[in-house]
């Protein structure tokens, strides 16, 4: 039997069946790992403000916000116009009044320095266009003995498809487009050392780095390729490794041996490794 779900309404507020979906249904798996790890991280106190750099759809925004207490502020920001939207109606659903969302980037937050007691940013700071202004402007707006934690996923991730894309690229003679694959890695995530590096060079101190991970399951290559993070997130930025008039040749191949390999396996699997980082300045 399903858990019966209580809701504490605020006076004079209804909740629609709609609006429902914003309250309970929010969280995607994707994130979910990482911002488990990276609340634990966080220490709460009264009378905090907090601000989310690359906030989404809300996770661990409002999360952080309904654990704090009225005197503290949680702000989220963010470049997405559509994220935007979806958390300003998140807050009003659920009735939070203690967070705000902004449109903004992480290369110039628009707050004066020594403003937040917190910085939080899961899995926010791989997609920043500037990492290290990034950084620099974490640092700036941090108050003197405050924490930042944020997570990011590593070069590893998703390494049993790299495997096998790398592979193929490597037998049609590909070389152009293999090196293009490492291009896109090193873009998108970030290596430990790399991480430790910049972090120290900005000044903070660092309290604590943890490695974490996960792994996604899927029945086959099909599966795989069709999952919606998978159609909508990562193969884009895949195709446009490839010429384009060998896209859909090359994704076809690769499937087939992803189908492969689950059937001598009885499954394929894609590994997710991850870091939190505990930081103060």
């Amino acid at each position: 039997m399903a858990p019966r779900i209580y809701m504490a309404q605020h006076k004079h507020q209804k909740v629609t069946a709609g609006e429902r979906s914003l309250l309970y249904d929010e969280l995607p798996f994707w994130s979910a790992p990482f911002g488990m790890v990276l609340l634990d991280t966080v220490r709460i106190r009264s009378h905090m403000m907090v601000l989310d750099i690359g906030s989404g759809y809300g996770f661990p925004m409002l999360e952080l916000a309904e654990r704090l207490d009225s005197g503290s502020g949680v702000t989220g920001i963010d470049p997405s116009e559509e994220s935007i939207l979806v958390v300003k109606k998140k807050i009003t659903a659920r009735g939070i009044t203690n967070a705000k969302i902004i449109s903004g980037v992480a290369e110039a937050i628009p707050f004066g320095n020594d403003h937040f007691d917190l910085i939080v940013s899961n899995n926010g700071l791989n997609n920043v266009r500037d990492l290290p202004v990034a950084m620099k402007e974490s640092f700036r707006v941090l108050k003197p003995r405050g924490q930042m934690v944020f997570s990011v996923n590593l070069p590893h991730t998703f390494i049993e498809f790299y495997d096998v894309f790398e592979g193929l690229l490597t037998e049609l003679a590909m070389d152009a487009e293999r090196g293009k694959v490492k291009e896109h890695i090193f873009q998108k995530r970030k290596s430990v050392e790399f991480f430790r590096d910049l972090i120290l060079e900005t000044g903070f101190n660092i309290v604590s780095f943890q490695p974490e991970g996960f792994k996604y399951r899927f029945a086959d290559g099909t599966s795989f390729f069709n999952h919606f993070l998978i159609r909508n997130f990562f193969r884009p930025a895949w195709e446009e490794i490839l010429p384009g008039g060998k896209v859909e040749t090359i994704f076809a191949e690769l499937e087939q041996r992803l189908n492969n390999i689950a059937r001598r396996n009885g499954t394929i699997e894609m590994s997710v490794p991850f870091i939190i980082f505990d930081l103060f300045k």
